[in-house]
């Protein structure tokens, strides 16, 4: 077995041979990069001889390298001078970065109706400020990026035409774009991606004129006084228009099927709490005032019960965690490939979609690949919760719909969600009460341990959660103030699991490989949710730790250990090879400067 070096706490061991230094790890970037740095300069002379155009001037991207360089330079020659004790650590935002949108890719950019071979329906005619002339385009056009083009090869047409950077492999005489009719005919009728925001969508968002009928009943009834006097503030009954039945099959005594028959108090609730009991003739009247079209149906007149909403039959299957930042579409897809089962949108907020936001719709869509899906929503007041609960209900296509009380971060936490609402237990109840009564799919919850890191609070929510119509409960076994830097806590887990009985309870953290997830389901679970890896190869030491920092270390060729790297110029050079050369005033900045692993 190949050697180890023992490294310091928080930092994952490394095989001696890969171990190298800061100042090696770096000077060895510098050697290389210099090196593909001349080979590009010769490449661009003999290009401009031809009289190729290129997509950056050569003096650019040398004084840019140049500067990432010497910031490389200071930062190696200061590396062994160790921290000062009282610095202030970096954390949060980088709110000052200067957010620049580059212009340069609307210059001599070609009109999207030329794209779509309809240059004669340009609907904005002599005013439009693209490009009409395709030969005048070709001409200006950056080079491609390679001879195949993924699109044109799967579903036989390219949507992008000539403007695709593969466009080589299906243009034709002309700059034609060329179609493959079998294969295209193969894929028409079919929606390979839903959950999408249309502009009549947006446009009733923004001008406030979508109708929240169930949420709107809802908050009138929890707005509604008690007889004290005050509003009511608990949400132990259930919402304005639905009754519980405990037993569906056999309907207790005063439990029928009318609308306004009365909720009968459970064992435990607060007698004070009738915020949220049945509405009043007054609320039914408002109700009805609504004017409708269609024919009236079953679903119009008589809610489904509880116990008659969908259930989410996900026991034992491997769930896919809703990872901001990281668990996109693409990212989704190739996971369903390797395995996952249950796969959830990231956290989307609830008042940028009731905004309607194309880049938080953007969160919402699923492929058609992913046949258990979910969305997960992230807010702090009931109303804006519910509403948005309702919005989607009415407009996509998910098998659940998660609530968020598990992000840490600060930008989050202030405002009173994510871990903030298991602190909140009167708005927790109100907004998974709102959002159960207008969902028609199972509502779960994802939450921690707690907030502090010795005060565990889970086990008293749960029984809670399951009383409030939760349909499943996943549990990170890390609270707020331990992040990523301490275990998951397994054991309590288990005890969760037991006290949650018999609703479903999935457990997350540190399912690293398939001997903890076979750990895992030996503790009582109902599932395992799985989240973010580490590498496995260079750094292979079983067993692995989410909580431990990869060191500096030589990989087996130039980019692997390039792609290792924690220089933002860096990161860039690697997109280059993928995308081209960056516009010339190109600068790129990171928005967080925390360190999860710290």
């Amino acid at each position: 077995m190949a050697a180890v070096v023992p490294v310091g706490p928080g930092v994952a061991p490394v095989r001696a041979r890969f171990l190298i230094s800061k100042e090696q790890f770096h000077a060895y970037l510098r050697d290389r990069g210099e090196e593909e740095e001349k080979k590009e300069e010769q490449q661009q002379e003999e290009e401009e001889e031809v009289g190729v155009v290129q997509g950056e001037p050569p003096a650019k991207r040398v004084k840019a390298e140049g500067s990432g360089r010497d910031e490389e330079s200071r930062e190696d020659a200061g590396a062994g001078e160790k921290e000062p004790v009282g610095r202030k650590r970096a954390r949060g935002q980088n709110k000052s970065r200067p957010c620049m949108k580059p212009n340069c890719y609307e210059q001599n950019r070609l009109c999207p109706a030329v794209t779509q071979g309809s240059a004669d329906k340009c609907c904005f005619g002599p005013r439009c400020r693209f490009l009409h002339d395709l030969g005048e385009y070709m001409a200006l056009k950056p080079p491609d990026l390679g001879r195949r083009c993924v699109l044109f090869e799967t579903f036989g047409k390219c949507a992008y035409g000539a403007t695709c950077r593969f466009a080589q492999a299906h243009l034709g005489a002309g700059f034609r774009n060329i179609v493959n009719t079998e294969l295209a005919g193969q894929w028409e009728g079919k929606a390979l991606v839903r959950n999408s925001l249309s502009k009549e969508l947006q446009h009733r968002l923004r001008k406030r004129k979508f109708s929240f009928k169930r949420a709107e009943l809802f908050l009138r009834a929890l707005a509604k006084p008690r007889g004290d006097g005050r509003k009511g503030g608990n949400a132990t009954g259930c919402s304005a228009g639905e009754q519980e039945v405990p037993n569906c099959t056999t309907p207790q005594e005063g439990h029928g099927d009318d609308p306004a028959c009365p909720v009968l108090a459970e064992q435990g609730e607060d007698p004070k709490a009738d915020g949220l009991q049945s509405p009043s003739p007054t609320d039914d009247e408002e109700a009805s005032s609504i004017q409708t079209m269609g024919s009236v149906t079953d679903e119009d007149v008589i809610k489904p019960r509880p116990c008659e909403k969908k259930k989410l039959e996900i026991q034992g299957k491997l769930y896919l965690a809703p990872l901001t930042t990281c668990g996109n579409l693409p990212f989704r897809r190739i996971c369903k490939r390797l395995g996952a089962d249950v796969t959830c949108g990231e956290m989307a907020v609830c008042t940028n979609l009731l905004q309607g936001q194309a880049s938080e719709w953007a969160l919402l869509k699923r492929h058609h690949t992913e046949d258990i899906f979910g969305v997960q929503l992230e807010g702090a007041f009931p109303d804006t919760m519910t509403k948005c609960a309702e919005l989607l209900n009415q407009t996509i296509e998910v098998d659940f719909v998660d609530i968020n009380v598990g992000c840490p971060i600060d930008l989050v936490y202030k405002k009173g969600g994510g871990c903030a609402l298991m602190t909140r237990s009167n708005k927790f109840e109100q907004i998974v009460r709102g959002m159960n009564s207008v969902l028609d799919v199972p509502l779960t919850v994802k939450i921690r341990t707690g907030v502090q890191e010795k005060i565990n609070v889970a086990h008293k929510l749960l029984p809670r959660l399951r009383e409030w119509g939760a349909a499943l409960v996943t549990l990170h076994g890390r609270s707020r103030e331990q992040r990523y830097t301490r275990s998951a806590d397994w054991d309590y887990i288990a005890e969760c699991a037991q006290v949650a009985s018999p609703m479903p309870l999935f457990g997350n953290g540190d399912i690293l490989s398939y001997e903890d997830a076979n750990r895992a389901m030996q503790t009582g679970v109902s599932g395992i949710m799985i989240a973010r890896y580490i590498p496995v190869g260079l750094l292979e030491f079983l067993p692995q730790k989410i909580n431990e920092r990869p060191p500096y270390y030589m990989g087996r060729d130039y980019l692997e250990t390039l792609m290792a790297s924690q220089n933002v110029d860096d990161w860039i050079r690697i997109s280059e090879l993928l995308l081209g050369p960056v516009p010339p005033n190109f600068t790129f900045l990171p928005k967080h400067k925390a360190n999860s692993y710290r």
